[in-house]
């Protein structure tokens, strides 16, 4: 694949300051894939590094893989703040830069599901991971916050034709055709990541400054489109509230995905 235009890699490089709040999200997937200290782990669109980080306090050797540098940045100087050691590496997803069987587990929290060929990923995934290894994710569902905020932004802003959603990865059809017989099992249990801010305001205006689908979005629309998407926004993140101090209390939908690849 191509490397992505610099305009989704600027877009993608402002996400670390939504993601750093996602860290409980990669430490959760770091015990529900049980991983061990000394094994072998690759964070696959690792972003800020929140299941590098989790995998690297559990003892592992940890890679932590993105196209954007100046996230793997972000990464390392959070480890060294830590006493941690990771390694990074500039990577393609959909063309990861190590040999075949190169780890015992494959992650990747709301990174992988975003790629462009989804079958090219899945098979990435699987071909790195060595046979009777684990592949953890968390990809957002359709039917979940994020999953109904994508579909408002979609509305406005169709996805490029040809390219499947992301929030496919989100259902379990969709990973039993990505992955098919190159896992013995797969368990995708849902579960909710809880977005918490000072209002409903407070958090569209952190998504349309920081989270490059919806800043992209604003940045594309007139004036009377921006003010229509504002408003369908807030609307949603006020029906989901499920706060009683007045403060905002958003649970969202993710699958917590646990594949063993075939022996």
């Amino acid at each position: 694949m191509s490397r992505p235009p610099i305009t989704l890699i600027v877009a993608r490089a402002r996400n670390g300051v939504i993601g750093t709040t996602l860290q409980i999200v990669g430490e959760n997937l770091c015990e529900a894939v049980d991983v061990a200290a000394g094994e072998r782990v690759l964070d696959v669109a690792a972003g800020n590094g929140n299941a590098s980080l989790a995998a690297a306090r559990r003892g592992c050797q940890v890679t932590a893989s993105d196209y954007v540098v100046s996230l793997l940045d972000g990464t390392l100087a959070r480890a060294a703040s830590e006493g941690l050691s990771i390694e990074a590496r500039e990577a393609d997803a959909e063309a990861l830069p190590f040999p075949d069987a190169s780890f015992d587990v494959v992650l990747s929290t709301f990174g992988v599901m975003f790629c462009p060929n989804q079958e090219r990923a899945a098979a990435e995934l699987l071909r790195v991971c060595r046979p009777g290894g684990r592949i953890g994710l968390t990809n957002w569902t359709p039917t979940g916050f994020i999953g109904q905020m994508f579909k408002n932004v979609g509305q406005h802003v169709p996805p490029p034709a040809g390219v499947a959603s992301p929030l496919a990865w989100g259902t379990e059809s969709r990973l039993a055709e990505l992955f098919g017989n190159g896992v013995q099992s797969l368990d995708a249990p849902r579960r909710h990541f809880v977005f918490r801010y000072q209002s409903a305001e407070h958090w569209l205006d952190t998504f349309r400054t920081y989270y490059g689908p919806t800043l992209k979005a604003f940045a594309t629309l007139d004036d009377e489109a921006r003010k229509t998407l504002e408003h369908k926004l807030l609307v949603l993140a006020a029906e989901s509230n499920t706060s009683t101090t007045g403060a905002l209390r958003i649970p969202s939908e993710y699958l917590e995905v646990v594949a063993v690849k075939a022996g």
